[in-house]
């Protein structure tokens, strides 16, 4: 009986899907499938309880958009409603040039703007201080940065940061991230991106190995939206 406890966790252990164990059930007998299922659907669990995946794409990434002193209320609306869209985390440094309660911030972030994930900081240092991202944890963004966007890590949390629409980010914050700046190109007629814009491409860039994610079903082959 030890045996055969033994041969099914290991089978378990070997297939990773519920198919692959099928595929071998025809030399396995009744009982002991019984047995397998039951030992995969346990570890499973166990995974699951402990927060352990063992594929890192399944992995909840963690995501968080950092504006150092932003000027025009527009743009921050814009990049809290995609912040929400993603589920990630906005982070707005001082000083602002706009006030949080404007009507423009939150027409750009429609009705949603009550619900992003945002938190205020008076300045950069006591950001860094509280939220301690590690070095390959950040993606500072500037038109003159070293590495092109889609070149940013992978890792399960993520800071971007940008500058102000007028002045970018302070030479004395690049320099101190110098190993991990990065550029969104464009040609050489035009001055930079629009804020928001950036931002877009450079959070969804980095969503590119998350577990896919949409709160909204497909067009069904007559046109129409298939009903949940």
């Amino acid at each position: 009986m030890i045996a055969v406890k033994r041969r099914s966790l290991n089978l378990a252990l070997t297939f990773h899907s519920r198919l692959a164990i099928r595929t071998n059930s025809v030399r396995i007998a009744k009982g002991l499938w019984i047995r397998i299922l039951s030992t995969v659907h346990t570890a499973a669990n166990e995974f699951k309880r402990m927060n352990i995946s063992s594929n890192t794409h399944d992995q909840k990434l963690e995501r968080h958009v950092v504006l150092v002193a932003p000027e025009i209320h527009w743009n921050t609306g814009n990049i809290g409603r995609t912040c929400l869209a993603t589920g990630s985390f906005l982070h707005l440094i001082k000083p602002l040039g706009f006030s949080l309660d404007s009507r423009e911030v939150q027409r750009a972030g429609l009705d949603y703007w009550e619900n992003v994930k945002l938190t205020l900081w008076d300045d950069f240092d006591k950001f860094i201080m509280k939220m301690v991202p590690q070095l390959d944890e950040m993606a500072v963004f500037s038109k003159r940065g070293a590495k092109p966007f889609w070149t940013i890590p992978s890792t399960k949390r993520l800071f971007l940061v940008f500058g102000s629409e007028t002045r970018g980010l302070a030479e004395a914050l690049l320099d101190r991230y110098a190993r991990a700046t990065y550029y969104i190109p464009i040609s050489a007629e035009t001055r930079s991106l629009n804020l928001s814009t950036a931002a877009g491409i450079a959070l969804y860039e980095s969503l590119r190995l998350a577990e896919p994610f949409h709160g909204w079903a497909p067009r069904s082959s007559s046109g129409y939206g298939e009903k949940s």
